[in-house]
């Protein structure tokens, strides 16, 4: 069985083109909507840097730049917040480039569209016997302990090919995502037996469905390469993780202790700001009020 590392590498995909949030996005990246006074992707790269993450790989597209801009130094601010006193902000700036070593990679054209593809273009990047961590650009998370650190501790227990982090939602819910059954039987009870994509509630195996927290071997880059396309000309994680499966490598679907938020549109991004401001001591008291008042009209 082939034994890994510490997981020191996190791949962020963030090639997307937030469409469901145009025209907002038409300049910038859906990544970097504020969640409050930080953007979305911050999170992320908190999240994988309090889980022992040391570089981030950030797979953008052309006209991502911003996104490169944010985790770079700014000297002109920087100078403006010294001169004027704001010692507690040029503090905050100038943390950000300091989070962890960060890289850079574009996503090709000619590369299919999916979930899977940040996979074929990272596969240089990490080394053949080396874990990492893949994230998806639009979901959030709030845990005691980092949603990414309890996949890469699954990980090391266990040594499967992949972890994938899922959460129980309402039965309603089940369409929207992509959901697993489970091998009965298995030595780790959480063995995934299959993944399948936004099927019917009266047809999905469970209510447990996928988030976009894993932890990766090398396998599933190789296997990300020889997976073919499949439902509308993607290549989906989920066909990519069932290979592995079909080849008899065990892929687990860990549920998480914590909650997983989605900002995959303006509803759910709304109520993921205001779960995010809920957290905050500065905010919550007079934000709960705001609230009140406003139902009460």
């Amino acid at each position: 069985m082939k034994q890994y590392s510490k997981v020191t590498k996190a791949v962020i995909a963030a090639a997307g083109y937030g469409t469901r949030f145009l025209p907002a996005t038409k300049n910038q990246p859906k990544e970097m909507l504020p969640i409050i006074d930080k953007p979305i992707i911050h999170y992320l790269v908190e999240e994988a840097v309090n889980s022992g993450i040391e570089e981030i790989i950030l797979v953008t597209r052309a006209g991502n730049h911003i996104m490169e801009d944010y985790f770079d130094n700014r000297s002109e601010l920087e100078n403006e917040l010294e001169k004027n006193g704001k010692l507690k902000y040029l503090e905050i700036v100038q943390s950000i480039p300091q989070m962890a070593n960060f890289v850079y990679v574009r996503q090709k054209n000619h590369l299919p569209y999916g979930n899977g593809s940040p996979l074929l273009t990272v596969k240089e990047l990490i080394d053949n016997d080396e874990a990492f961590v893949y994230m998806f650009g639009d979901d959030l998370t709030l845990s005691k302990t980092p949603v990414t650190k309890q996949l890469i501790d699954v990980y090391h227990e266990q040594h499967p090919a992949a972890v994938l982090a899922v959460q129980e939602v309402p039965w309603s819910e089940v369409e929207r995502y992509g959901s697993v059954k489970y091998k009965e039987n298995a030595p780790y009870k959480y063995t995934m037996e299959r993944g399948y994509e936004k099927l019917p509630k009266d047809q999905a195996p469970s209510n447990k469905v996928q988030f976009g927290r894993f932890v990766f071997s090398y396998d599933v880059i190789e296997a990300a390469i020889n997976t073919a396309t499949g439902k509308d000309g993607e290549l989906w994680l989920i066909d990519i993780l069932n290979g592995l499966v079909d080849a008899g490598k065990t892929v687990i679907a860990q549920p998480i202790e914590g909650e997983w938020l989605t900002t995959g549109d303006p509803l759910r991004y709304l109520k993921t700001t205001l779960k995010f401001a809920m957290e905050r001591d500065d905010l919550k008291d007079e934000l709960k009020t705001f609230i009140k008042d406003e139902i009460m009209k």
